[in-house]
Order: C-alpha cells, then sequence, then structure tokens
C-alpha cells in the first residue's frame, strides 16, 4: 500500500522566486512614519530648541522681570527689529570679517609648525615648549598687550584670535599626525613621498577626524574671545562688532537687544557646527569610513 501510495504521488516542478533587489527604500517602507521623522537629526534638534524656548518663555513669565529677563518671544522681537533695520546684520558682519581673518591665520600657522614637527626633531621640540607655555595663557589676557604692540584697531583683535586658534588646532593635527599607522607611513615613503608631499598626501588624510576636531575647538575658541574682546575692547577703527552691540545695549538697559545679541552668537555657532562642519565631515571621514 505503501508503494502505491507513493508511486502515485506526482514530482512537483522546480521553480525559481524572483525576489526583488533590497534597498533602503524598502526597508524605510517598513518603518512607522513617526519612527521615521524622528530619525531625522535636524528634527530631534529642532524639538530639543523649541524645549528650551518653551522653558525660557515660561522662566520670563514667572520672573515677570523685562529688565532682568526677557520673554523668548520680546527677544525674537528684538532680533527680528535688528535684522530688519540692518544693525544687527551690520555688527555680525564686522564680527564674522574679523574672526575670519584671525581663524585663517591661525590655521596657516598651525600647520605650519605641526609640518615642522613631524620634519624636525627641532620642530618637535618647538612645538611641545610653546604649546606648552602658552597653551594655557588665555587669549583675552594678551589683549592689553596686543593693544601696546598694535593700537586701537582690527590688528589687536586679530592677534588675540590667533593665539586662540593656533596651539588647540596644533595639539590636535599633531595628535593625529602621530596616530597615523605605520603601513600608511611605509606606503608613502614606497612612492617616494617627502616634505610637504609626505604631509599633504599620506598624513593630513589619514589624521583628518583630528584635524576636524582641532578645527571646531579652533572655531569656539575664537568665536567666544572675539566676542569677550569686543566686550572690553569696544569699537575697531570705529565700528563696533557684535560684543560691542552686546556691551552698548547692556550700558543703555536694553535688556531684549542684549539677549538678540546672544541669541545671534547662539545662532551663528550652530549654523557653522551645522552647515560646515558636519558637511565636510559627511563628505570626507564618514564617506571613507573614518568615523560612524
Amino acid at each position: 500500500m505503501i508503494h502505491k501510495e507513493n508511486s502515485s504521488m506526482s514530482i512537483r516542478e522546480e521553480y525559481e522566486i524572483t525576489l526583488a533587489p533590497f534597498t533602503q527604500a524598502a526597508l524605510a517602507r517598513d518603518i512607522p512614519l513617526t519612527q521615521r521623522i524622528w530619525q531625522l537629526s535636524w528634527v530631534r534638534k529642532s524639538v530639543i530648541l523649541i524645549a528650551l524656548a518653551v522653558i525660557w518663555e515660561l522662566a520670563a513669565r514667572v520672573q515677570n522681570n523685562d529688565l532682568l529677563l526677557p520673554s523668548f518671544l520680546q527677544t525674537a522681537a528684538a532680533f527680528y527689529d535688528g535684522i530688519i533695520t540692518g544693525e544687527l546684520l551690520s555688527k555680525v558682519w564686522i564680527s564674522l570679517t574679523v574672526l575670519v581673518k584671525g581663524y585663517l591665520i591661525g590655521i596657516v600657522l598651525a600647520f605650519g609648525l605641526t609640518t615642522l614637527a613631524v620634519s624636525t626633531q627641532l620642530g618637535r621640540d618647538l612645538l611641545s615648549t610653546l604649546t606648552a607655555m602658552l597653551n594655557p595663557l588665555p587669549a583675552i589676557a594678551l589683549l592689553p598687550l596686543s593693544l601696546l604692540w598694535f593700537g586701537l584697531g582690527e590688528n589687536s583683535l586679530i592677534f588675540v584670535l590667533v593665539h586662540s586658534v593656533l596651539w588647540a588646532l596644533a595639539l590636535n593635527t599633531y595628535a593625529g599626525f602621530l596616530g597615523v599607522s605605520e603601513t600608511q607611513r611605509m606606503a608613502g615613503r614606497n612612492y617616494g613621498l617627502k616634505g610637504l608631499r609626505f604631509v599633504w598626501f599620506i598624513l593630513i588624510p589619514a589624521a583628518l577626524p583630528s584635524i576636524l576636531a582641532g578645527l571646531k575647538i579652533g572655531w569656539a575658541f575664537a568665536w567666544r574671545t572675539l566676542i569677550a574682546a569686543e566686550l572690553v575692547f569696544g569699537a575697531s577703527s570705529g565700528k563696533g562688532g557684535l560684543g560691542w552691540y552686546i556691551f552698548q545695549n547692556r550700558n543703555e538697559l536694553y535688556t531684549d537687544k542684549v539677549f538678540a545679541g546672544l541669541a545671534a552668537v547662539i545662532l551663528i555657532g550652530l549654523l557653522v557646527e551645522n552647515l560646515l562642519f558636519n558637511n565636510i565631515e559627511r563628505l570626507t571621514v564618514k564617506r571613507w569610513g573614518m568615523q560612524r
């Protein structure tokens, strides 16, 4: 009986099911819409900023003293008026012009020092000695000296900005150079790379995460040093920057404008971080698989 049942069964023909290619879009369709939206970085950051604005507004209403703590809406109105009249934009432009000059000079000097440090023993001793001496020294403490050397003008601000950028960037860059593997160094030597070409084609790409970290730190140091210097130093060549705008409105008790100036400082920091540095990281170290 068993033999007859088995012989009467027909053999099923083989067949093949063609599967759709796997894509990230197909995977995304399986994730709920709310979860997909929450995975966007700018959405999470926007929620954080909105929450902080709500807390600020509530705290100001509880305080109920515009002179001490204006509300978020009052600050936003002052910020809007400063943009419309052009006063706030002109102050921001003056500060950013000085900042970019000092920042670029600091970058050039930092790379010059680190290149010398990885090339010669004297350069290593020079970098370690200078960083040990000058890195702990606050940039704003050099402002009186810069006024004696360069007088009342833009050059005094640029001097303290270079100091704030130079040592942080040099230390991070040099640490990144030291972390380059011996295999990559040997590959560069096998191609006959020496001196600046070795630094440019081997060390800088391999140490780019550390260099970008140094650029971020240098930018933050330079930005806050400039605002502090303008608060102390005041106008430069008859023109005051964002720090001077904050200082002047504080003297006139326009607290909402003071907060508007501080909001401009924060907003510029956020824009530089998210639009400049994050895009550089996305196009370089993250695309190369050097950073998650």
